[in-house]
């Protein structure tokens, strides 16, 4: 792994970006020392390490509408006279390790940073400070490590249930302040073992209540419920069905979540703070360094932005009549692309061009994950995968189905989480082959190399441990 995480760069460069967060903002010349000899220098370099995931290789855009534009859920516009060309790469799959995602840089910034928390809290608890701030502040950072690795595993190995002996990615848990560490790429299997135990070390120490204070947005922080639902995400693609629907029912007991109404669900999407469904979010701002401006979702959907990443026709295609989530894509002024775009992105209209919230995990996926585990063996009392799917449909005004099953489950996946980067993964881990109607050059077999990506050429430079995927 190249090694970004030179210690004095990451917690300078964390700093930097944590202003969205934080009441009063830290001193960005103190040295890394001083910085990580204080509770509160440490309390600000995790409130700093939320800003990275806003870059546009994360989620401040690419992660997610590559994803959508690689399954089929999103395309080109017909008309590219007005596109700006950024999205071709993921339409046509030509990967290589020059034209990869750069997720893997910014991922490890983020790990780098928490690791160097989480090994300098002893002896923190002092002048006021609790065990327990110690423990918030390392649940904190033990998530997102598991979010960095999660999302890293999921995008440049293969799916847990097409070979877990795979090769992943790195397991990073000690930052190598002298940046000689070369690490081999850990199995698949791995990954996820560490990534469930850094969420569950995580739920055993947060306070139950705790949320950071003097955030802007408290859904754009580590909580208790975004740990649970993020462990059930876990369990659900490990294919632990009946563990990711206990911490799926976890957060759908939680009076603190509900599922969008169908007068509700079409307004919800350019509020500066997530609703009732949103369990985590990644906070749009633009103070925020990282933040990818022209970049960022807004505009990339928006056809009169940069209009690269319209709605494909076979998505809009399986709304039934009525259903409030057909009714979430907008043709542009006169028709000019020939295309339809999703409204998920309007913007806060705070700023040109304008920044947008972008959902990681809401209760309704909680739903789908319960009912997938369901129809492959899970139990919970009281509860049935159809209750589940027809608990969504009703709040979409959408028929009721008489039955679902695992085909079901994956059609209503693609129809709730649309344009939220989740079909491109459900399709891998659910070993499906993808068809889209009017690129037979795009459809991949299950068993396609191309289902992970490439592990960018300039880490492989710097590291001989590390070795290409198959096929690039």
């Amino acid at each position: 792994m190249k090694k970004i995480i030179f210690i004095v760069f990451v917690i300078s460069a964390v700093l930097m970006g944590c202003e969205d967060y934080l009441v009063e903002q830290p001193r960005l010349s103190q040295s890394s020392e001083i910085t990580l000899s204080t509770y509160n220098g440490l309390n600000n370099v995790v409130a700093g390490a939320y800003s990275p995931l806003a870059d546009g290789t994360w989620y401040g855009a690419f992660y997610v509408l590559d994803a959508e534009m690689r399954a089929g859920n999103a395309t080109i516009p017909s008309n590219t006279d007005f596109t700006s060309g950024r999205m071709t790469t993921a339409r046509d799959l030509t990967y290589s390790s020059n034209a990869t995602s750069g997720l893997w840089g910014y991922a490890y910034y983020v790990i780098s940073a928490v690791n160097n928390v989480m090994h300098n809290l002893e002896g923190k608890d002092v002048d006021g400070v609790t065990t327990q701030d110690l423990n918030n502040l390392k649940a904190e950072s033990l998530f997102l490590r598991a979010l960095a690795h999660f999302d890293m595993v999921r995008l440049y190995a293969p799916a847990y249930t097409k070979n877990p002996d795979a090769p992943g990615v790195p397991i990073i848990l000690k930052t190598d302040e002298t940046a000689t560490e070369q690490p081999a790429r850990n199995t698949v299997a791995e990954v996820y073992e560490q990534i469930i135990t850094d969420l569950k070390d995580a739920e055993s120490l947060i306070d139950p209540d705790y949320v950071r204070s003097g955030v802007t947005d408290s859904k754009a922080v580590a909580t208790l419920p975004a740990i649970r639902a993020l462990l059930s995400r876990a369990y659900l693609y490990s294919e632990q069905w009946q563990l990711a629907a206990e911490y799926a029912t976890k957060v759908i007991d939680n009076p603190n979540y509900s599922l969008w109404t169908a007068d509700e669900y079409p307004d919800v999407w350019g509020n500066d703070i997530g609703g009732s469904e949103v369990i985590f979010e990644v906070y749009g701002a633009t103070a925020n360094s990282y933040d990818e401006y022209w970049g960022g979702p807004a505009y990339m959907t928006d056809p009169e932005g940069y209009a690269d990443c319209a709605a494909h026709e076979d998505l809009i295609a399986l709304y039934d009549a009525g259903d409030v989530r057909g009714t979430m894509f907008t043709t542009d002024p006169g028709n000019v692309s020939g295309s339809f775009w999703t409204t998920k992105y309007p913007g806060k209209e705070i700023a040109t061009p304008d920044v947008n919230n972008v959902v990681v995990l809401r209760l309704s996926e909680m739903y789908l994950n319960r009912a997938e585990a369901i129809v492959n063996g899970a139990s919970v009392t009281g509860v049935t995968a159809l209750e589940d799917i027809n608990a969504i449909r009703a709040m979409r005004n959408a028929a009721p189905l008489s039955s679902v099953g695992a085909d079901g489950v994956f059609i209503e996946r693609r129809l709730e989480l649309a344009f939220e980067g989740h079909l491109w993964f459900d399709y891998a881990r659910t070993n499906r082959a993808s068809s889209i109607s009017d690129r037979p050059d795009q459809s991949l077999a299950a068993d396609s190399y191309k289902w992970a990506l490439p592990i960018p050429k300039r880490e492989l430079d710097v590291n001989e441990n590390l070795v290409q995927n198959t096929g690039y």
